[in-house]
């Protein structure tokens, strides 16, 4: 776990608390566990935001060693048929400033920042905020 995440290390270790108030979605290769995110269908447990059109996608991480081969995307598409098929209007997250990798895969797959909603949770660290409107087309992972 990067060291740089500091009590919110233990928030991600705590799957067993929030896959009792929302999905957690696991990628697994070979039968191991190679990433997760918790998909949060609407505002209640775990949102980080107010709007009742939305779903989330909350604490998206894969293994270290699998990063870059495209389970970060199948989790996030995942994420996407959710909402659509559950009518959402859009998609919110937010990620650190740190995790620059993660800002390019959002971008990349049609993610808006949507900066006016970034969170500073401690002195200068930023949560950035990004945005995925769903519209009336399927989403297609192929993007």
């Amino acid at each position: 776990m990067d060291p740089n995440l500091g009590g919110y290390a233990d928030d991600l270790r705590d799957v067993v608390t929030r896959a009792a108030a929302v999905p957690v979605l696991v990628a697994v290769e070979n039968a191991e566990p190679v990433g997760t995110v918790t998909y949060v269908p609407g505002p209640g447990p775990y949102a980080e935001w107010e709007d009742a059109d939305a779903a989330g996608i909350r604490m998206l991480a894969v293994d270290p060693a699998r990063q870059g081969g495209g389970i970060g995307s199948a989790l996030v598409a995942a994420c996407i048929q959710r909402a659509q098929s559950a009518g959402r209007a859009r998609i919110r997250l937010h990620t650190t400033q740190l995790m620059t990798a993660a800002q390019h895969m959002y971008e990349r797959l049609g993610f808006l920042r949507t900066p006016e909603e970034d969170w500073e949770v401690e002195p200068d660290f930023w949560l950035r905020a990004y945005r995925f409107d769903l519209g009336r087309a399927p989403y297609h992972r192929d993007r």
